[in-house]
């Protein structure tokens, strides 16, 4: 440590006892000295560093200390008590990057940390180039559907077998994570299959489709297994006849709401979406990958901005579930509650958007 003894003079009186001040411009000296000879250092010279800067870098300001964490996180050399530290902060500016990027963090650190911090922590280790099953475990079970969607989406992530058994209960009610799920290349074919037999029709459509070949084919089989209807999955829908039926039903004056409800009591989905393509403006493909997301909330803004009333948007929740799938009486009154409070000029204002972002 002579270069950074001659650098600051009184270098161990400020480590032992220096006002904050002195403190926090001392760690940003050496700080600076590390990171500029960081490629030519031995271990030992590292750890050196690594016990001066671990009591002069908390008294560094917030901006020094997210700048330095930033630049830590892709030296392999890096002191790693002085990182472990960093990555413990709760300010996620400082903390983020090492739990994202710094590969001197092991994974009982990470695990520790994982039990301890809020979203904003657990999202950046999910977006590690590798996750081990135990740290997945623990962001299966403190982690939000954003967090959870992404550590799902990470191909360099492992799952213990329970880890799984989570992923795919909470995909169960998020077709965002079926998708991700449902295209792991280590997903076996029996988690495919309880996969898809906790999914909704739209949501296996929407997984064949963006399916590699191979995945697709077991996406086949698994349907087969489950009873479903594997040509349902292997096709695009038709649209093209339930829009005839409705032309000729609008050309009548019969297209209403009644009509709307019937389609959607006798489950037949192509014509419901033509018919609300019809009332909306809103064209069927927008609609269709609308109603395909994980979420009612399409249904009830369409139903709200053309005046449906609360049994046909019923209705259509049930038709889009499929009718092997019935909410709970707890999730459908909540959702009742949510389509009373929706303003209707807020539901046109989404149509409109929808109107006019729609793709040809």
């Amino acid at each position: 440590m002579t270069a950074a003894t001659s650098l600051i003079p009184g270098l161990e009186e400020i480590v032992r006892g220096g006002d904050p001040k002195r403190r926090a411009e001392a760690a940003r000296r050496i700080s600076e000295l590390f990171l500029q000879g960081a490629a030519d250092f031995q271990p030992d010279h590292v750890d050196l560093f690594d016990s001066v800067l671990i009591d002069l870098v908390p008294h560094g300001e917030l901006a020094m200390r997210a700048d330095l964490a930033e630049r830590l996180s892709l030296l392999a050399s890096a002191p790693r008590g002085l990182v472990g530290q960093l990555a413990r902060e709760n300010e996620l500016s400082v903390a983020g990057p090492l739990l994202r990027r710094s590969s001197v963090i092991d994974e009982k650190v990470l695990i520790e940390i994982a039990g301890l911090r809020g979203q904003g922590h657990l999202q950046a280790m999910a977006e590690r180039s590798a996750l081990s099953p135990g740290l997945t475990d623990v962001i299966m079970r403190r982690g939000d559907r954003e967090t959870v969607r992404c550590a799902a989406g990470n191909a360099g992530a492992q799952f213990s077998q329970a880890g799984y058994s989570a992923l795919i209960k909470r995909a169960g009610q998020d077709g965002v994570l079926t998708l991700a799920v449902g295209q792991r290349a280590d997903l076996s074919d029996r988690q495919l299959k309880d996969l898809l037999a906790g999914s909704i029709d739209v949501v296996r459509r929407r997984l064949f489709e963006v399916a590699k070949p191979v995945r697709q084919a077991a996406i086949k089989q698994a349907m087969s297994e489950i009873g479903g209807a594997p040509e349902q999955v292997e096709n695009r829908r038709d649209f093209a006849p339930a829009q005839r039926a409705i032309l000729a039903l609008h050309g009548a004056g019969e297209l209403n709401e009644a009509a709307l409800l019937g389609f959607a009591k006798a489950h037949k989905y192509e014509e419901a979406v033509a018919a609300l393509s019809a009332m909306s403006a809103v064209k069927i493909a927008t609609l269709d990958r609308l109603i395909a997301g994980d979420r009612h909330d399409p249904i009830l803004i369409v139903g709200k901005a053309i005046g449906l009333e609360w049994a046909t948007v019923r209705a259509l929740i049930l038709l889009r579930l499929g009718q092997n799938r019935v909410p709970s009486a707890t999730d459908i009154e909540n959702t009742r509650l949510n389509f009373t409070r929706l303003m209707p000029s807020t539901a046109e204002r989404v149509v409109g958007f929808w109107q006019t972002r729609q793709s040809a």
